[in-house]
């Protein structure tokens, strides 16, 4: 029964809200409709009855199981418009206080489909109906950030308890990075990415030696660890003790400076070091909070990074990453343990990230964008569009992020949607036709200052993403035939 409930639906649901029509209608284009409307009244009568007995399943969970396994045996792609909108007719229907009011609204709906080709579409309606689709993953996403950040904000201040009296690595708070903490994602099993910013202790400095020969903003770099004196501090305060200067018979075997003999090779701090310390430190740590009463927690194997699994008691898990990352200057842009597509060459080898300045960017345009603004609610629609194309995620934000900044964003009201997604398809043509489509950050002038960003970066020439499509015209070629199948796809969406 709920696969052809799933059907029904989705044919009754294809037009949420009536469109405009004219007032002027021939007498045979009336006895259809009035022959349309009393077939779908009836047929909403039989709805009715069979959601009244739905109702009591629906309370059990029995219904949604089986309504969710029918939409599970139907998923391919072709189907992902009937699913929304049975999801959107379930809620409405849920919600509706009369069935009176849900004959009236299939009237005008049954009313409007005759017209439908020539009436034009109500850029609201839809913009509607895609926000309460979109909306609600974003908000439940938008909390679990939120308590991801707490608990791993407790795991961090139980890591320096544990490490205090070791002159080891100092732990800052903890930055939320990537998809999920920009307010979208690009994958249903979200994987909660945070930065650690480290800290030489007492007695060291860090020194960031900048690869000349890396293009921005993928440069590799190296952190140099160096000692430096501290001898005055121990004189007035005597809370710590000067590596530099103090005598090789006064440092004990188990005494010397930690940081250089146990987390760095060659005086270079070390990736896969330091990512095996935090493992061991974070598993300690974790038996000192509360939620270890409640949750198990699993470090999954990883030589760059620290990958975490939490299992509740009732099976639900949540997949952590901790990265690490070193601050260059009072920038925001940091030299991170994040693993290179092609690989580094050494464990001593950093990677230069954005991925902070792009969470930045997304929280400013978050403060001034309209409270029901829809630039999420595109990039989660083309996330999903884009599976099995060639396009990535991080092409489409790029696209997004540089709309942002030129569009007015009272423009970006939840009523101009399909407009905004229009633009964002023209847009990607035109850089796939002049085979260019700049890197937002760099020698950019529209990057709101809110956006700190080191000077070579302000300096530095625009950066071609599609430098390949340039010089590959295979490349292109698959390029141009993936932005068809992307706007064949989009279309059978809306």
């Amino acid at each position: 029964m709920a696969g052809g409930i799933v059907l029904i639906l989705a044919v009754l649901g294809i037009v949420p809200h009536p469109l405009k029509v004219g007032d002027q209608i021939d007498l045979a284009t009336q006895q259809r409709m009035q022959q349309r409307e009393e077939q779908l009244r009836q047929e909403m009568i039989r709805l009715q009855q069979e959601f009244d007995k739905m109702t009591q399943e629906l309370q059990s969970g029995l219904f949604l199981k089986n309504m969710l396994l029918a939409m599970w045996e139907v998923w391919p792609f072709g189907a992902l418009p009937g699913a929304l909108v049975l999801l959107f007719e379930l809620f409405w229907m849920a919600t509706e206080v009369d069935s009176d009011e849900s004959e009236s609204s299939s009237d005008e709906s049954s009313s409007s489909s005759e017209e439908e080709e020539e009436a034009p579409v109500n850029e609201w309606d839809v913009g509607r109906f895609l926000m309460q689709q979109m909306q609600v993953p974003v908000l439940h996403l938008a909390k679990r950030c939120k308590v991801v950040e707490a608990l791993v904000g407790d795991l961090l201040h139980a890591c320096h308890l544990i490490t205090l009296n070791t002159p080891l690595l100092r732990l800052e708070q903890c930055i939320g990075v990537g998809s999920a903490f920009e307010g979208w994602s690009s994958h249903w099993d979200t994987v909660y990415s945070l930065l650690v910013p480290l800290k030489p202790p007492t007695g060291h400095c860090f020194h960031l030696e900048l690869g000349a020969g890396g293009e921005l903003p993928a440069r590799h770099g190296r952190v140099r660890v160096e000692l430096e004196c501290v001898c005055l501090r121990q004189q007035l305060l005597g809370d710590v003790r000067c590596f530099l200067h103090r005598p090789e018979a006064e440092l004990g075997r188990n005494q010397g400076p930690c940081l250089l003999q146990y987390l760095c090779s060659h005086s270079y701090l070390d990736v896969e070091k330091t990512a095996r310390w935090f493992q061991l430190t974070a598993m300690n740590a974790w038996l000192l909070l509360p939620a270890s009463h409640r949750c198990r927690l699993t470090v999954l194997p990883s030589s760059r990074s620290c990958k975490l699994r939490l299992e509740k008691v009732s099976g639900r898990s949540l997949s952590i990453e901790i990265l690490f990352g070193v601050q260059q200057g009072d920038s925001r842009v940091f030299l991170t343990s994040q693993q290179a597509r092609a690989g580094l060459p050494s464990s001593t080898t950093w990677l230069e990230s954005c991925a902070v300045p792009e969470m930045l960017f997304f929280r400013f345009v978050a403060r001034q964008a309209p409270q029901d603004s829809c630039h999420l609610t595109c990039l989660n629609l083309f996330a999903r569009l884009l599976e099995g194309t060639g396009f990535s995620t991080y092409c489409l934000k790029t696209v997004l992020m540089h709309l942002l900044t030129v569009i007015p964003l009272s423009r970006w009201h939840r009523g101009h949607l399909l407009e905004r997604v229009d633009g964002i398809l023209q847009y990607l043509q035109r850089c796939l036709e002049d085979k260019q489509l700049h890197h937002f950050l760099l020698g950019n002038e529209r990057v709101p200052r809110e956006v700190p960003l080191p000077v070579a970066f302000q300096t530095a020439s625009p950066l071609n993403l599609f430098q390949r499509l340039a010089q590959e015209p295979d490349a292109h070629a698959q390029a141009l035939r993936d932005f068809r199948r992307l706007q064949v796809r989009l279309r059978s969406l809306l």
